[in-house]
């Protein structure tokens, strides 16, 4: 991960429908519920342009294998939502970028972290976000789906 390519973006704010996930493999769990709601709702016939976003929430902690998994999708505002979905307003912010696959997706954040450090841009405290790139309705996600990974940054 030395040769990590990192781009400075600014996320504006969006609106997000949100699932959450709670246990030893709560990404998939997040995905099924997000997914499922999306196929059911008049979203799944435009899906093309929206972004899906996820993070830990909460973090794992030390000696237990569970944690949580909060999963995005972006919508309109005005969407309506539906058993364990959430409507949210993300407020966006400036963040380092850099793109990995989900198999490398844990060094990618350790590199983008010491990228951090070494770098004039000092951290900041908005949501940490990993983006699956392409839609997940159209490809299973797996090792070498691509994410962009957004580590929360402030101006030097």
């Amino acid at each position: 991960m030395n040769d990590l390519d990192v781009h400075i973006v600014r996320l504006e704010p969006m609106f997000v429908a949100s699932a959450l996930g709670y246990g030893p493999n709560p990404e998939e769990l997040a995905w099924k519920q997000l997914l499922s709601w999306i196929q059911q709702s008049s979203l799944s016939k435009a899906i093309v342009g929206h972004r899906f976003f996820g993070f830990n929430n909460p973090s794992p902690s030390a000696g237990s294998p569970n944690y949580g998994y909060e999963q995005w999708v972006t919508v309109e505002v005005g969407t309506q939502g539906g058993e364990g979905i959430l409507l949210k307003e993300s407020r966006g912010g400036l963040y380092a970028v850099a793109r990995c696959t989900l198999n490398n997706i844990t060094d990618a954040w350790k590199a983008l972290v010491l990228w951090q450090e070494r770098s004039n841009y000092r951290p900041a405290h908005h949501q940490w976000l990993e983006e699956c790139l392409g839609s997940p309705l159209d490809q299973e996600v797996g090792p070498e789906t691509e994410f962009d990974i957004y580590l929360p940054i402030a101006e030097p």
